[in-house]
């Protein structure tokens, strides 16, 4: 019997493919969310302070030599470094954030939701929680346990009880850094504003992972965009429109060519 694949997957039913890997996704056991956020931003203060051709050197001598992040000492700008590198890489060698870098410099209405794409891809225990997020209808009140047990379902024991807090703790600030949710001590769920350029990347990002067809457009990476498949294909179309993406579509056949976003990979 052929599995499917739930909305709130972002991964298909055989699991992370070689594809993601390559283009740089990351998996495990380990994540940034153990000790930050998805730290919105400082991001946007760093690529504000970068140009498009920066090399990951140049994005650390930015936050470590130049402290254009305004970190107080040398030791926290290091730190700053290695961690904005988990979550986005910041380096041109690393597909997921040519990709990435290019969408934001055209995109800045779509960057909170551009930033937690990318971080998605690249820290497993963030990822842990899109079920949960996606699941939870705009207006419902966040509530801290759900969170926990999804968190506790992917990384079974190896994280004790305080970090796991934590975790909680930062991805409930990464998700209202994002749009997702809204309010400080009690938050709620709102709905997030799609654009064509994080339809574009969350086709990338599906794609990468596995997913082929109709799924492209049913996977957690466009249900997390608060967008139905109806109004995804739109908003795919446009981004066709604007030079982002080759589509076609007739019913149930797709055809994804991604070769615009990353002209210096070309697919086969």
């Amino acid at each position: 019997m052929q599995r499917t694949t739930p909305k709130s997957a972002l991964l298909p039913p055989l699991g992370m493919a070689q594809t993601a890997l390559e283009a740089g996704f990351r998996n495990g056991a380990k994540g940034t969310h153990t000790s930050r956020t998805i730290m919105f931003e400082e991001l946007s203060a760093l690529l504000q302070a970068t140009t498009a051709a920066a090399m990951r050197r140049d994005y650390a001598e930015a936050i470590i030599d130049m402290n254009c992040l305004a970190k107080s000492t040398a030791a926290s700008r290091r730190l700053t470094n290695q961690r904005l590198g988990e979550l986005y890489a910041l380096d041109p060698g690393v597909q997921i954030f040519r990709v990435f870098r290019r969408l934001w410099d055209t995109d800045a209405s779509g960057r909170p939701l551009l930033a937690i794409q990318c971080a998605l891809a690249r820290d497993p225990l963030l990822s842990a929680t899109a079920p949960y997020m996606i699941g939870l209808p705009p207006g419902t009140e966040f509530a801290r346990e759900p969170l926990a047990a999804a968190l506790r379902d992917s990384v079974g024991e190896r994280i004790n009880e305080s970090v796991l807090n934590k975790i909680v703790r930062n991805a409930a600030s990464s998700w209202t850094q994002s749009g997702h949710l809204s309010g400080r001590t009690f938050k709620k769920r709102q709905r997030v504003e799609s654009t064509p350029p994080t339809v574009a990347f969350g086709l990338y990002l599906a794609h990468c992972s596995g997913f082929r067809g109709s799924d492209l457009f049913t996977s957690a990476w466009i249900a997390l965009l608060d967008c139905s498949p109806s109004t995804s294909r739109q908003l795919a179309l446009e981004a066709k429109r604007i030079g982002l993406i080759d589509l076609r579509m007739a019913e149930e056949v797709i055809e994804l060519d991604l070769d615009r976003l990353d002209p210096a990979n070309k697919r086969n």
